[in-house]
């Protein structure tokens, strides 16, 4: 199948409306400040590019012995091949995802999806690498890094062929794929993040001992951050939870109190480790909330958007 094929999630407004932002590192990621400084003897890795400095785990190989005799320092030699900027995109397939309220234009998964599709265009157009994980407990799809402009359609018939159909257990999910991603880069978590905020935050950080840039897309229906129910509900279990009839007026007050404290929980945990938190609503642009976040973070070293 075509790109074409795939415009529900690649709408040609969405790209005009995201004409000429870019997705930054933040911090030196392979080399380079990624996406800035592209080399025009990219693809040669002979050709030396430039030092970064030593991290556990690097190949010991390319030390460079006589800068640290000047500087009594561990710097490596950087290749040009590597000074581009890798995406790992992180898309959750859990269940809970396929949440949609009776009023919101699409699900969370589509509108995680329409984001993913939209991130992976912008990055290959700054032709930077993108890789895609789909999971749920397990990771269920793979694709690795390239910046190969065709590379979209593969990774935009993946994202079709997810299913939101189990639970999630992203705290070691996030610890596999932290091993898993080899060069340093931009890992963009795109989930609703209904997990243990202190399993998860456990793996979330060990993307950032491997000194990745991570963000957290977190991507909501309005209902589940207004929670507008009136009369008597039966609520849908997802993830093997039960279904339950309530009267929602005598819960609204606890559940957005629950709501506010969860995510309280995460902003502090991306704050403390240096990620960004980024809230998504389902019934918010595509465009208008990736064009705010890009914008602002080429402006600010770190943030988490309120």
């Amino acid at each position: 199948m075509a790109v074409d094929d795939y415009q529900k999630y690649l709408d040609p407004k969405i790209l005009a409306q995201l004409e000429g932002l870019q997705l930054r590192a933040r911090r030196i990621v392979e080399g380079y400040v990624s996406g800035l400084h592209r080399s025009p003897f990219h693809g040669f890795s002979i050709e030396f590019a430039e030092h970064r400095e030593y991290a556990p785990g690097d190949d010991l190989r390319y030390l460079d012995w006589k800068v640290f005799g000047r500087t009594d320092k561990y710097y490596l030699k950087q290749f040009e091949e590597e000074t581009n900027l890798v995406c790992y995109l992180l898309l959750d397939t859990s269940q809970s995802m396929d949440y949609r309220s009776a009023d919101a234009p699409m699900s969370k998964l589509d509108y995680a999806r329409c984001l993913a599709a939209a991130l992976s265009y912008l990055v290959l157009q700054q032709q930077d690498s993108v890789s895609l994980a789909t999971f749920d407990n397990q990771v269920r799809a793979l694709v690795r890094p390239s910046g190969n402009p065709s590379h979209l359609e593969q990774l935009l018939y993946v994202m079709d062929q997810a299913t939101a159909e189990r639970k999630t257990a992203s705290g070691a999910i996030f610890h596999e794929l932290a091993e898993r991603f080899t060069r340093r880069g931009v890992v963009v978590v795109l989930s609703d993040l209904f997990d243990n905020v202190e399993t998860m935050m456990a793996g979330l950080k060990h993307f950032r001992h491997r000194r990745h840039d991570v963000i957290l897309l977190h991507v909501l229906d309005p209902a589940e951050v207004e929670f507008p129910f009136r009369r008597t509900t039966l609520f849908r279990g997802l993830e093997s939870m039960p279904n339950v009839l309530v009267e929602p007026r005598a819960l609204r007050k606890a559940y957005l109190r629950e709501m506010d404290r969860f995510t309280h929980e995460l902003r502090k945990g991306c704050r403390m480790h240096q990620m960004d938190y980024v809230p998504m609503r389902t019934d918010q642009s595509v465009a208008a909330a990736l064009s705010s976040y890009l914008a602002t973070r080429k402006q600010q070293p770190h943030s988490t958007q309120s």
